[in-house]
């Protein structure tokens, strides 16, 4: 029988970020921690802006994008005081210019040479940018980022750069059908972050973005600040509308 009254986007919206609210804070207890600690992200590539307007009004405001150009327009029409847009996808370097000062942290600095040109930026910006450093921590060869062995000589020069406020670490788990499988992913990247804090610790490393729709339960029980939830959260369908 054909439901006569679907979910609206409000409803629907409403519905999902409650119930990823709630499964962030029983992630939180079962680990002993506080869900105060962890920042729900968004994911809100190739969602139209209307959706994110409304998961903007339903109290979501850290929003996360993957393509430079969507997310400029994006940033373009809709930015609000408290709103904080985070670059989550591979950022060329020939991009670097456009995501400097556009974003209130980029997860995927992944090279020496991508984050020199951000400094750079920066400085002719005159602030100090957010990033984090992307480790590929499961050695998937179509997975970008640092290897764990590159990761902390590369830390060392990157935390350096005068105008990057390096915050920690983001990994892009594997796809598997069971979530618990890769608890030894995210277990390396804190083992790898606890590790930067040891042999750096100057450098706050407060953070660890990690986890996504399938695991981010498992990622949070693992010590993970920061979930990217998307289809959790804007669902599965075809976007409409999408600006271009």
């Amino acid at each position: 029988m054909i439901d006569e009254h679907p979910l609206n986007d409000y409803d629907m919206l409403a519905a999902n970020i409650a119930e990823v609210r709630a499964q962030i804070t029983a992630a939180a207890q079962r680990a002993g921690r506080n869900s105060e600690e962890i920042t729900l992200v968004a994911v809100s590539k190739t969602k139209p802006l209307e959706l994110i307007q409304i998961a903007y009004n339903l109290g979501v405001t850290h929003f996360g994008e993957n393509r430079i150009q969507e997310a400029l327009s994006k940033v373009a029409v809709f930015s609000p005081p408290n709103i904080a847009w985070h670059m989550i996808g591979h950022l060329q370097t020939n991009k670097a210019g456009k995501a400097s000062s556009a974003f209130a942290c980029i997860h995927s600095v992944d090279s020496l040479h991508l984050a020199k040109l951000l400094n750079r930026h920066a400085e002719r910006a005159g602030i100090r940018q957010a990033i984090l450093l992307q480790v590929n921590i499961s050695g998937e060869l179509s997975k970008e980022g640092m290897t764990v062995e590159e990761t902390l000589p590369l830390a060392r020069q990157i935390v350096a750069l005068p105008h990057l406020d390096v915050q920690g670490l983001m990994t892009i788990a594997p796809l598997l059908n069971d979530a618990e499988e890769v608890r030894p992913v995210f277990r390396a990247l804190r083992h790898l972050h606890g590790q930067l804090r040891h042999e750096i610790p100057a450098n706050a490393w407060p953070h660890l973005s990690m986890g996504m729709t399938d695991d981010f339960q498992v990622a949070i029980e693992e010590g993970a600040t920061i979930v990217r939830v998307g289809r959790a959260i804007f669902g599965a369908r075809a976007p409409k509308g999408l600006m271009q």
